[in-house]
């Protein structure tokens, strides 16, 4: 699967309501947007998969991530193997470990070895009657040990949360081969205090979660970055705001760090779950742009 171009991350292509996602999904597919990404944090994951690739001819319908302790690796193989014999090979697996608190949250102790445990789910994959091709997987990867996972046993990294900078040490640690592509938070706001807010709501959850947390002090971030909601520097760090050109920037220095494929996420001034807007906006922009 050869993914570049620009892709469009939002969790309203799962969650939100079902009969907008696919029109909006077939809009972005008309814009010229090569991706959608979608997040998972359990119960039906494939239904609003199929949804969105029967609404859409060319753009690849992603999994941002589908997570592993949610999903039997047997199950999501067969489904992948059904959509894939469907609608072509469109369907790429994002596959992440995703966090203890989370995990642990019902079951206590048991996010443990998480590596270990992303090995065993994709052996399983490969042993199913129609194994998930290597490059129908990538792997949200952020430190070291996960980025090498993702070179040798998927088809490339998905990070999240992550800066240029880190999108720079993700393709060294890959190699010149593996699709790398990571996810930027956007706001489309030209006041500091306003984007700011935005980006500070949007931070809250990943300041409790620790990969991030380490991952960000790799990148030379500290605790101060992360007290009140996220420093100026943090926010700025994270979240690309300005007018289009201003995230057309941020965007192009995950292009020249070795990014293959950039997949935004706007976040609303408005709280819309779906951005229409915004999308078409940065259509004119990014899209093209490559």
């Amino acid at each position: 699967m050869d993914l570049g171009g620009t892709g469009v991350w939002s969790p309203a292509f799962r969650f939100g309501d079902p009969a907008e996602a696919v029109d909006a999904a077939a809009e972005l597919d008309g814009l010229g947007y090569t991706a959608v990404w979608v997040p998972d944090i359990g119960g039906d994951l494939f239904g609003p998969l199929a949804a969105l690739l029967g609404a859409t001819r060319r753009l690849v319908v992603a999994t941002g991530i589908l997570n592993i302790w949610m999903h039997e690796a047997p199950e999501v193989a067969a489904r992948h193997a059904e959509l894939t014999a469907a609608h072509g090979p469109r369907l790429l697996l994002g596959l992440g470990v995703s966090h203890a608190p989370l995990i642990d949250a019902d079951s206590p102790g048991r996010y443990r070895r998480p590596v270990e445990v992303m090995i065993s789910y994709l052996d399983q994959l490969d042993a199913a009657p129609t194994p998930v091709a290597r490059d129908h997987r990538v792997l949200a990867a952020l430190g070291p040990r996960m980025l090498g996972l993702s070179r040798e046993r998927a088809g490339g990294a998905h990070p999240y949360l992550v800066t240029p900078e880190h999108t720079a040490r993700a393709r060294e640690a890959l190699g010149p081969g593996p699709l790398l592509a990571p996810e930027q938070a956007v706001v489309l706001e030209g006041d500091a205090a306003t984007a700011r807010q935005v980006a500070r709501a949007h931070l809250a959850i990943y300041l409790t979660l620790p990969n991030y947390l380490n991952n960000l002090r790799r990148l030379g971030f500290a605790d101060d970055d992360f007290a009140a909601g996220g420093s100026d520097r943090l926010a700025d760090a994270i979240v690309a705001w300005g007018d289009e050109e201003a995230v057309r920037r941020r965007v192009q220095e995950h292009r020249d760090a070795g990014a293959d494929h950039v997949c935004v996420q706007v976040l609303s001034t408005a709280s819309q779950p779906f951005p229409r807007d915004d999308w078409r906006r940065l259509a004119s922009a990014l899209v093209g742009r490559e």
